[in-house]
């Protein structure tokens, strides 16, 4: 029911367009590495410090207008030209659907191929994220486009599919993250228990890390990356053949215990304003996920990041009053 809820407030126009004003009073800023390039190139710079890499996603959601898509490519080629003029230790991650999937196929690819080739004469990585099943075969696509005039792109498998073993085998010869999967989808597509995906997951790992180029191994879950530890061992891996990737903000000491212990480590960086969807899914994805952040945020007597959905609730509720009034 948790997954329900917040499926749906991620997709709420409204709420997301309220969180982008008062989201850092909210406390946002928790799983937000800042609103501008600066910021994010600051905490880039902190993790860095501490011999973790990064891969940044400039936030954003609801893009069907050209102008808009047009507007979220240019920030990229920013952050880009940031990555390579600060030395920085980072890639990019990127949404499809940000840069006009939604309005066309051609102008979507227009879009990423600038980025991509802006990336690939500085010898930076460019990520594209998956998201719902609906553009599951269009995001292939660009891939598969793309692919065909650069080697530095790559994208992500979704263990909760049901055929994310044979979308695995057939971009084996690509850096990959493998992820549970963060959308609402029908039986028909992905496995619906939790029990079900876990064991997917950690299936699609291992043969990637026996069969692949790089894997990003993407979770917050210490029993899976125990797990992998072992396997790694015991299959004698190189350190240089995978990662482990976690959200920024979320379990900040595993992270650096993890780097610590000459494990390559990746956070996943987003920075915008636009940051309430990205949020929200990762709630659905992982509703534990809410007290991962409530404890570290405790401990700092800072803002709560309940409030962050709390609030978004009660702007919600402010407005359906006022409506009301006015009626």
């Amino acid at each position: 029911m948790l997954k329900d809820i917040f499926m749906g407030l991620s997709q709420n126009q409204f709420l997301n367009s309220a969180a982008k004003k008062y989201g850092l009073k909210l406390g946002a800023q928790s799983v937000v590495a800042g609103t501008n390039i600066d910021e994010v190139i600051r905490s880039i710079k902190e993790l860095n410090a501490h011999g973790i890499s990064c891969t940044v996603d400039n936030l954003g959601e609801f893009v069907f207008k050209e102008e808009e898509a047009t507007e979220a490519k240019e920030q990229i080629l920013k952050v880009i030209e940031a990555i390579h003029e600060h030395k920085v230790d980072a890639h990019i991650s990127l949404k499809p659907t940000q840069l006009g999937l939604d309005i066309e196929y051609s102008f979507c690819l227009s879009n990423l191929r600038e980025i991509v080739d802006k990336a690939n004469n500085y010898g930076i990585f460019v990520n594209i994220d998956m998201e719902d099943t609906s553009h599951l075969q269009p995001t292939f696509d660009v891939l598969d486009d793309l692919s065909m005039e650069y080697d530095n792109v790559g994208t992500v498998i979704q263990a909760y599919l049901l055929r994310a073993d044979e979308y695995l085998e057939k971009y084996k010869n690509y850096r990959l993250r493998i992820v549970k999967g963060a959308y609402k989808e029908p039986v028909e597509y992905a496995y619906q228990n939790k029990n079900d995906i876990d064991a997917n997951f950690i299936k699609l790992i291992e043969w990637h890390l026996l069969n692949g180029k790089f894997t990003s191994i993407a979770t917050h879950d210490h029993n899976i990356i125990n797990h992998v530890k072992e396997f790694v061992k015991r299959n004698n891996i190189p350190n240089e053949q995978y990662e482990f990737q976690m959200l920024y903000g979320f379990r900040k000491e595993l992270q650096l215990e993890l780097a610590k212990e000459g494990y390559n480590f990746c956070t996943y960086v987003p920075f915008g304003n636009d940051w309430y969807g990205y949020f929200m899914r990762r709630l659905a994805e992982r509703p534990q996920n809410l007290n991962l952040v409530a404890k570290q945020v405790f401990t700092k007597k800072t803002n709560t990041i309940i409030g962050v959905a709390a609030g978004a609730f009660l702007l919600g509720r402010m407005t359906k009053n006022a409506k009301k009034k006015r009626r």
